[in-house]
C-alpha cells in the first residue's frame, strides 16, 4: 500500500509541479516506508493506523500541490496565517477539547482520534514569517537604536523575534512541550537572519534563549527533570532517565551491524507506544547497526540539502525565505529528537519525521514538503526563463 502511495504521489509531482527537485520525495519516500516496516514490526494495529495516515498526508500533499499553483500567492494571506497559526497553538489550553498526554498538553480530541495543532500552525507561521520579513527585510536591517554596546533595530521592528521568544515561553510553561518550544524559536530566529544577514539577531536571540532557559530552569519542575535526566541518567535509571538508559543499551546492543530485523531488545525495555512514536530511531540503530542509523541519518542530511539548495538557487526573496523556513522546519525537528535520543540534547517529545508513529505530524509534513517541491518548481521555472533570455509566468500550467 505505501508503493503504490508512494507512486500516486510522484505522479502528483510529475503533473503538477514538473520542474521540481527530484531527491526529495524519493527520500521522503523512503523514510516513510522504513518507519511503517519497524512500525508493523512493533505492533500491527499501529501500523494499520499509520497506513491510514499515510494515505491521508499522500492525500493533503497531492491537495496542496494542485491548489497551491504559486507559492507567492499564500503571501496575500499573512496576517490571516499569523492568527491562524497561533490559534492552532492557543487550541489545546481549551478547557473542552485540550488533553494532556504524557505530561503535555499539546494535543486535541477530534472525535476517536487525537491531534497535534502545532505541526499545522508551524507551517501556517512559517508562510507569515516568509511575508512579513520580505515585506520589512530593509527596515529589520537598519541597527539606529542603541542599547549599550548593542546596536539594534527600532523596537517596533523587534517585534518578530520577541514574538518568537514569547511563542516559546507560552509553549513551555503552558504546554510543557520543550521539543516544540525550541524548534519554533530556532525556526523564526533562522528566518530572520537569512532575511537580514545581520549577526544581531542570533546574539539577540541567544540572549533571550538565555533568559528563557534560566527561567525555565529554576521556576519550571518538568525543565529540572528534564535536564537532570540528560545529564545523570544512570542517577535516575528507574525514573525520568529510563527511557534514556533503556535507548543507550539498545544503541549499544546493534553495533555496526545490528541485531537483525525483528530480533532487538529494545521494544521490551522501552514499551511499543514510546518506541513507535519517540524512540523509533533507537530501535532501527538496534536492529540494523550503525549501518542502518547512519543511512537514516544521510537521509536527513540529503532533504535538509536539497532545500537549502533551492533556498539558494532562488532569485525571489520569498521563495529564498520560504524554502529556508521549510527546511530549516523539517531538518531541525529532526536534529532535535536525534539529539535528545544520543544525549547531545536534553529529550524532547516531538516526533521524527515520516518515521515516527503519528497522524498529525505526518500529514502536515507532507503538506510541508509539497509547499517545498512547488516553491522548488517556481524557482527552476524562473530560472529557466531566464537562461533562455525571457520570462516565463511562475504557476502557470506547464
Amino acid at each position: 500500500m505505501i508503493v503504490v502511495l508512494v507512486l500516486i504521489a510522484h505522479l502528483a509531482v510529475r503533473r503538477l509541479a514538473p520542474n521540481a527537485d527530484g531527491i526529495i520525495l524519493p527520500v521522503v519516500a523512503l523514510l516513510n516506508g522504513l518507519g511503517y516496516v519497524f512500525i508493523a514490526r512493533i505492533d500491527q494495529d499501529l501500523a494499520v493506523r499509520q497506513a491510514g495516515w499515510t494515505a491521508a498526508g499522500v492525500v493533503a500533499f497531492v491537495a496542496t500541490l494542485a491548489l497551491v499553483r504559486r507559492v507567492k500567492s499564500l503571501a496575500d494571506y499573512g496576517y490571516t496565517l499569523l492568527f491562524l497559526g497561533l490559534g492552532l497553538l492557543l487550541l489545546p489550553l481549551l478547557p473542552v477539547i485540550g488533553k494532556t498526554i504524557n505530561g503535555a498538553r499539546i494535543w486535541i480530541g477530534v472525535g476517536p482520534f487525537s491531534v497535534q495543532p502545532a505541526e499545522f500552525a508551524k507551517i501556517a507561521l512559517i508562510l507569515f514569517f516568509a511575508t512579513y520579513l520580505v515585506t520589512n527585510r530593509e527596515l529589520l536591517g537598519l541597527t539606529n537604536w542603541r542599547v549599550g554596546p548593542l546596536h539594534l533595530p527600532a523596537p517596533k521592528f523587534l517585534a518578530p523575534v520577541l514574538l518568537a521568544w514569547g511563542v516559546a515561553l507560552l509553549i513551555m510553561v503552558v504546554q510543557t512541550d520543550l521539543g516544540s518550544a525550541l524548534l519554533f524559536f530556532v525556526l523564526f530566529l533562522s528566518m530572520l537572519w537569512i532575511a537580514t544577514e545581520r549577526l544581531i539577531y542570533p546574539v539577540v536571540g541567544g540572549l533571550l534563549f538565555g533568559v528563557g532557559a534560566t527561567l525555565a530552569w529554576t521556576q519550571l519542575g518538568h525543565v529540572q527533570d528534564r535536564v537532570a535526566a540528560w545529564l545523570n541518567p544512570w542517577d535516575l535509571a528507574d525514573g525520568s532517565g529510563f527511557q534514556i538508559v533503556q535507548g543507550t543499551y539498545a544503541l549499544a546492543w546493534g553495533g555496526i551491524g545490528g541485531q537483525g530485523l525483528g530480533r532487538g531488545y529494545g521494544i521490551q525495555g522501552l514499551g511499543k507506544a514510546f518506541v513507535a512514536t519517540d524512540s523509533i530511531f533507537v530501535i532501527i540503530g538496534e536492529e540494523l547497526g550503525i549501518f542502518g542509523s547512519t543511512a537514516v541519518l544521510a537521509a536527513f542530511l540529503l532533504i535538509a540539502g536539497a532545500g537549502f539548495r533551492i533556498a539558494m538557487r532562488a532569485d525571489d526573496p520569498y521563495h529564498k525565505l520560504l524554502a529556508a523556513g521549510l527546511t530549516v522546519s523539517l531538518s531541525f525537528q529532526a536534529f532535535v529528537i536525534l539529539g535528545g535520543l544520543l544525549r547531545v540534547l536534553p529529550l524532547t517529545g516531538i516526533t521524527l519525521p515520516f518515521l515516527s508513529y503519528g497522524g498529525s505530524s505526518l500529514i502536515a509534513n507532507y503538506v510541508l514538503v509539497a509547499l517545498l517541491l512547488r516553491t522548488s518548481d517556481e524557482v527552476s521555472t524562473r530560472a529557466e526563463g531566464t537562461a533562455r533570455g525571457g520570462r516565463v509566468r511562475v504557476g502557470a500550467n506547464v
